[in-house]
């Protein structure tokens, strides 16, 4: 079994990510570095959902940066730390992903159940970095050193998603847009009259 991690976390076991990833919601938008004690938003201010759970999950990052061994400032924070944060919230999975060896490898819907990992979905991990990388840029990281658009992120993202699409039998397809149907050039509509003149 593979060794994913350097540190420790105090997180309950079996949670999926947008369960793990929980702190006092009156808790502001913190450096990860900082005391999660220090800054509240306002009550009258009423967060969405999606910015409710940015907090959380910026919050939560920054708990692994100070229960990492040796502790990590975010400015030393790298793709590779990304990558084992990752790593390490797959414990907390509930997506079955068959191994090669495994009878139902590449079936859908398996009839019987299988010793395979319970791993995080790639969805969750994809929505995840997306949250924590407009986090990031919202607390004063500059872009370009944004380690959540690491090159190694993205990679590591794209072999999660085909390696459970084989292991599922799923295809992950990019969704095309809908373009609104266009007449052929002989059945064009004629175009409006003019207005009369008065």
């Amino acid at each position: 079994m593979e060794k994913y991690h350097s540190f420790t976390m105090d997180v309950p076991p079996a949670q999926e990510v947008d369960s793990i990833i929980t702190t006092n919601l009156n808790a502001g938008m913190l450096s990860p570095t900082s005391s999660s004690s220090s800054s509240t938003s306002s009550p009258a201010t009423t967060l969405s959902r999606y910015e409710n759970q940015k907090r959380r999950d910026w919050n939560t990052f920054g708990q692994y940066l100070r229960n990492h061994r040796p502790p990590l400032t975010l400015s030393r924070c790298s793709g590779a730390h990304v990558l084992e944060f990752l790593r390490y919230l797959d414990q907390f999975g509930k997506t079955k992903v068959h191994t090669q060896l495994c009878p139902f490898f590449g079936h859908p819907n398996p009839p019987a159940p299988c010793p395979c990992p319970l791993r995080q979905a790639w969805g969750s991990l994809d929505a995840l970095i997306g949250r924590l990388r407009a986090a990031y840029e919202e607390n004063g990281g500059m872009p370009e050193t944004n380690p959540f658009g690491a090159r190694a992120v993205r990679l590591y993202l794209r072999e999660v998603r085909d390696s459970q699409a084989k292991a599922r039998g799923i295809s992950y397809e990019k969704k095309k847009r809908k373009r609104p149907p266009q007449l052929p050039q002989s059945q064009t509509p004629p175009p409006p009259p003019p207005p009369p003149l008065c």
